[in-house]
């Protein structure tokens, strides 16, 4: 007999037939009714077991967290919360789970607790529809790309370059500790080492897209990414996930069109196919904002900002005039801010962006032409020599999502922005070539995507949407 998941099995006009199904057992009421989980969908299939015609030691063995076979007849459920059980006609014990030791109990458990057993996590029904949505976020993010002509690239995670020019990056190398060899200057002699150069772990792939961007038109790369930032915030983590689009002959306005379009796209996506975990995760999210004071509660529920983005234009504003209305909105006045706006060329925080989309506009925001003080190297200089064609999304609940910007084309210019920040042209090189050989308008952006799985699923943590997460003194499994 050929096994069905849960997911067919509650969808199914099958009534009356045989059916086999595999799964975890979440509870088992009154030495009669298993609710069955099988990860296909947050909701359980209940299975019937008649005690008198099945072994006392089977009925022992079947407790929370062991996984079972059962084989049965699907019929319509008498009991209410199910369209269909099954009666169950035999029932054979996979793999037992001592209920005495089992973490993952039928009972409320703290996210803290959960992240500690994270390798069992993924069993209770938050994170069994965070993972799911995780998933459909990731078809969604190739599925938009390759329908819209874009070329897939890998680019390296191991690199010689800082692109963002953080300096908060993982080292790679095969020295063994405290017996690196040095030079006459008493300074590592990274030459003897595997790649004959300092190497570590990307933080983005950007610059590396470039290249491809310059020969194949549209590319995205959707790969780890590394920052060695000793954060313990509930925004940051150590390894993650970036999506990275690069377009030749598109212009600043042309990478906005496209970040709108990208981001409606999938999170329409998603709605569209993950409306059982998200009702799921709607409700504990309001079940949550209920024990918060009045003043912190969210205006709206996960659905609503779901579609507050796929519904609404999103405004484009320049940073100048976001500033004045900045400087002149009453929070700012009333000292309400934690970082109070007083000039031009600050560096925007999360509530000022918050209060850009939530309070003014109403609205997905996309801010752009930024002081060039506060953006990379890459970006290309403005004609008033101050600002650079830079572009920021921002979102309700979070601020920014998505950060990019038109590269800088002209080798003249771009060689005199690294000057100024002391950036060696010998270790970009072949950056600059593609400034030499066929140059040419081209932008690109960035979005982390976990950082759209929070949004998605209304998680208040960074690390609760990523398998296994990694961040300072944590790296457990």
């Amino acid at each position: 007999m050929t096994r069905s998941s849960v997911l067919e099995l509650l969808q199914s006009d099958k009534i009356l037939q045989e059916v086999t199904v595999n799964g975890w057992v979440r509870t088992f009421r009154s030495n009669r009714f298993i609710a069955l989980n099988d990860g296909s969908t947050i909701n359980n299939i209940q299975c019937v077991v008649d005690f008198e015609k099945t072994d006392e030691a089977i009925i022992k063995r079947i407790t929370t967290g062991a996984a079972v076979s059962i084989k049965g007849t699907l019929v319509e459920s008498q009991g209410k919360g199910q369209n269909v059980e099954i009666q169950v006609s035999e029932i054979q014990i996979l793999g037992d789970s001592n209920p005495d030791e089992f973490p993952i109990q039928p009972k409320k458990h703290s996210l803290e607790f959960l992240r500690e057993n994270a390798h069992l996590r993924v069993r209770t029904n938050t994170f069994s529809a965070v993972m799911r949505v995780r998933s459909a976020l990731s078809f969604a993010v190739h599925k938009y790309f390759q329908e819209n002509g874009f070329n897939y690239v890998n680019t390296p995670i191991i690199t010689g370059s800082d692109a963002e020019g953080a300096g908060e990056m993982f080292g790679v190398s095969t020295f063994e500790t405290n017996k690196a060899p040095v030079d006459e200057n008493g300074n590592i002699d990274y030459k003897q080492d595997f790649f004959g150069k300092e190497t570590n772990l990307t933080v983005s792939g950007q610059l590396e897209a470039e290249t491809f961007a310059m020969a194949l038109g549209k590319v995205y790369t959707f790969g780890p990414t590394f920052r060695a930032e000793n954060s313990n915030t509930t925004r940051h983590l150590a390894e993650f996930w970036m999506i990275e689009p690069e377009v030749a002959f598109m212009d600043l306005d042309g990478n906005m069109d496209l970040a709108e379009d990208f981001i409606k796209s999938v999170l329409a996506y998603v709605l569209e196919n993950c409306k059982d975990d998200l009702a799921f995760l709607d409700q504990r999210l309001t079940d949550e904002e209920k024990v918060k004071p009045q003043a912190e509660r969210s205006e709206m529920t996960l659905l609503e900002k779901l579609r507050f983005i796929t519904e609404n234009n999103f405004k484009r504003v320049s940073y100048t005039e976001a500033i004045d209305i900045l400087r002149n909105s009453k929070p700012n006045k009333k000292k309400k801010f934690q970082f109070p706006i007083n000039e031009w060329g600050a560096d925007l925080q999360s509530e000022h962006e918050r209060f850009l989309v939530e309070k003014h506009f109403k609205c997905p925001v996309i801010l752009f032409d930024y002081p060039a003080t506060i953006k990379a190297f890459y970006m290309r200089l403005n004609e008033d020599g101050k600002t650079v064609r830079a572009m920021d999304v921002l979102f309700p609940g979070i601020g920014e999502i998505v950060g990019g910007s038109q590269r800088e084309e002209r080798l003249d210019v771009l060689k005199e922005k690294m000057a100024a920040l002391d950036i060696d042209e010998k270790e970009l090189w072949w950056y600059l070539d593609l400034r030499k050989y066929g140059t040419a308008v081209h932008s690109g952006f960035g979005l982390g995507f976990e950082r759209l799985v929070q949004f998605a699923t209304g998680m208040g943590n960074i690390r609760d949407v990523i398998p296994f997460p990694r961040s300072p003194q944590n790296a457990e499994f």
